[in-house]
């Protein structure tokens, strides 16, 4: 299944528990849409939030973020990875 990273920007002081409860409320929708959200990152000072997921496309992505109250319209297919 295709991999995204997008990124959400204007999150200024968010605090690890926001963070956490915005991945929950992705990870509450994401099965209807058959999306998986993996992991997500913040940076509270330039307030920017970059979040890895699976799913069938982007548009699938951006509607999870978007129903959850947290829409971004910069998200990228990540076809190549390395561990």
């Amino acid at each position: 299944m295709p991999q995204f990273m997008d990124v959400h920007t204007g999150m200024t002081g968010l605090t690890a528990q926001q963070l956490k409860e915005a991945h929950e409320h992705d990870k509450a929708i994401e099965g209807q849409v058959g999306v998986h959200f993996i992991k997500a990152w913040a940076d509270p000072v330039t307030g920017k939030v970059f979040c890895l997921s699976e799913g069938p496309n982007k548009q699938a992505v951006l509607d999870v973020h978007r129903r959850a109250g947290h829409p971004t319209d910069e998200i990228y297919e990540v076809p190549l990875s390395v561990d």
